[in-house]
């Protein structure tokens, strides 16, 4: 039985749960709290944001203004469409491109906090700047019980987790905050959304983060980078997105195709499953759980012939216990040179060569996750079409579970 408990100490069970009581009550809770005030939300377009926005809108009609931030990490075509269906749903809409502040805010970074809190600070400094604007002192945000678990156990932090750290939102950015749906995890806001009546491609979208291709690039941000990322994306959503049953979470992310060497221990490790099998590990590192606890750790890239999902979805635990750095492995499909990829891509993009990692995940609240058994012969079209981007040196599939690996790449 999924329970929730959120900082606050409600307690609420997925067997229990009435999303019209929950509703009620948190109308009730968001006019009390906003009083004579003007509200502002930032809505991604995810189902999150804009089911915590719907309801807000309930309970504050012309008092709330939405926020839409295209901060260049959406995918292709995206802000037209999260634009669109947000006003398809009445809110009260504002975009606001700001692309340059947080390239300009993430230039030269390269490790997972250290970008996340770049991408927070900025977040925060628009939406204050722009809430001023219009005399709003209060902001909602669609932060659940996901979120603030894994930022106040320092697994990783969260753009929209405040307050559970111990900010005073009033003094640092100006508002005061909050945060109606905090106790709830993914499947509960989903039966939020649908009694509210949020539009299906909003309500079963597919979970999308805050920060946006962000987390899914792998070390320094860089525009060549995310249009890898972005015509990634693309195939990798249109391929896996027909599958039934679709995983419940699947996306591409990018690292620089640098690699060094494994120790004897690990290829022996994998050659245990894999006989001819080989192990080197990316140079870029990537976010992990150890414990209760982040780890900042490598990625094991093992190549070989291909065998059934199950014994590859065991090489992970054999690599970690030889070696306790590495938080995430994944299974080379093919590189360029292979003759897999087809003509017309791979190659340098700008002296630059990149790896596509294709995540694919069954999870029931995202607190724990298992990779998604997708067919040898999908993963095999997958690989074949992501190789003809240029830019992209190889293709990997990744197999680890969370833990050790998080769903999200940082």
């Amino acid at each position: 039985m999924l329970k929730s408990i959120s900082p606050g100490g409600y307690n609420i069970t997925s067997s229990t749960f009435n999303p019209s009581v929950f509703v009620d009550e948190k109308v009730r809770e968001i006019r009390e709290f906003v009083g004579s005030s003007k509200a502002a939300i930032a809505t991604s377009g995810g189902v999150d944001s804009t089911t915590c926005a719907v309801l807000a809108h309930r309970a504050l009609g012309g008092k709330l203004i939405c926020f839409f931030m295209d901060t260049g990490f959406m995918r292709e075509g995206e802000v037209q469409e999260v634009s669109d269906m947000l006003r398809s749903l009445g809110l009260p809409l504002r975009v606001l491109t700001v692309k340059d502040r947080f390239m300009e805010a993430l230039k030269g970074k390269r490790d997972a906090e250290e970008k996340r809190i770049a991408f927070r600070e900025t977040f925060y400094k628009v939406l204050s700047e722009e809430a001023r604007r219009e005399g709003c002192d209060v902001l909602i945000q669609g932060t659940i019980a996901p979120d603030w678990i894994e930022t106040s156990g320092g697994i990783k932090t969260q753009h929209n987790v405040l307050e559970q750290l111990g900010f005073d939102t009033v003094k640092r950015y100006g508002f005061r905050l909050l945060e109606p749906l905090l106790e709830l995890y993914k499947d509960q806001v989903r039966e939020v959304a649908r009694y509210l009546g949020v539009r299906f491609e909003a309500s079963e979208r597919q979970p999308f983060p805050g920060p946006g291709l962000l987390v899914r690039c792998i070390g320094e941000v860089r525009e060549d980078k995310l249009k890898v990322l972005r015509a990634a994306t693309s195939v990798v959503e249109r391929t896996l997105g027909v599958l039934r049953p679709t995983p419940n979470q699947y996306f591409a992310a990018v690292v620089e195709d640098e690699r060094m060497a494994a120790s004897p221990a690990v290829e022996r490790a994998v050659q245990g499953i894999l006989p001819a099998g080989k192990v080197e590990y990316f140079t870029c590192r990537t976010t992990g759980v150890k414990g209760d606890n982040r780890a900042y750790g490598k990625i094991a890239v093992v190549c070989g012939s291909e065998v059934e999902l199950d014994r590859l979805f065991a090489l992970p635990e054999r690599i970690i216990h030889e070696d306790g750095e590495v938080v995430r492995a994944v299974y080379e499909l093919g590189e360029k040179g292979s003759g897999l990829g087809g003509e017309g891509g791979g190659g340098d993009l700008n002296g630059k060569r990149y790896s596509v990692l294709v995540r694919a995940v069954e999870t029931r609240d995202f607190m724990t996750a298992k990779p998604y058994r997708v067919p040898m012969e999908v993963l095999g079209r997958l690989r074949d079409d992501l190789l003809k981007i240029g830019g992209v040196s190889s293709v990997c599939y990744d197999i680890t579970s969370k833990p050790p690996a998080t769903v999200e790449y940082e």
